[in-house]
């Protein structure tokens, strides 16, 4: 499998992964949740009326596609977003969407200056 730098240099294949992570509604909520302070796996599953192991299987999700990390203490699992791989994803979307207003932005420029000359010169002899 080849990987190809994104523009924050973390791999295309890493950003998928966050991607199909983020796409379920359930696990951006669990994000959100762990965002500011960490939380255990118990805490989480009780934010959500689906079942305990369905809970952890999302939590794995994010885990594995690098959003949060987990600490192990005694028999409790404590999970914490990871904000600088969250940032990554930002900057990927933000160069994402930049780039392409960029061009929509030259695109609309070229289209309305021939009218605004013609708007101009119609000026010009008035």
């Amino acid at each position: 499998m080849t990987y190809t730098p994104g523009p924050t240099g973390a791999s295309v294949s890493c950003m998928d992964a966050q991607m199909r992570a983020l796409a379920d509604p359930t696990r951006r909520s669990i994000l959100r949740l762990v965002r500011d302070e960490e939380r255990t796996a118990g805490e989480i599953a009780a934010s959500f009326t689906i079942s305990r192991p369905a809970v952890s299987q999302h939590l794995r999700v994010l885990a594995d596609a690098g959003l949060v990390e987990v600490r192990r203490e005694a028999t409790k699992r404590w999970y914490r977003a990871c904000p600088e791989r969250v940032e990554e994803l930002r900057d990927w979307l933000t160069d994402f969407w930049t780039s392409g207003l960029d061009e929509l932005k030259r695109a609309a420029e070229q289209e309305e200056w021939p009218a605004r000359a013609r708007s101009a010169r119609r000026q010009e002899r008035t």
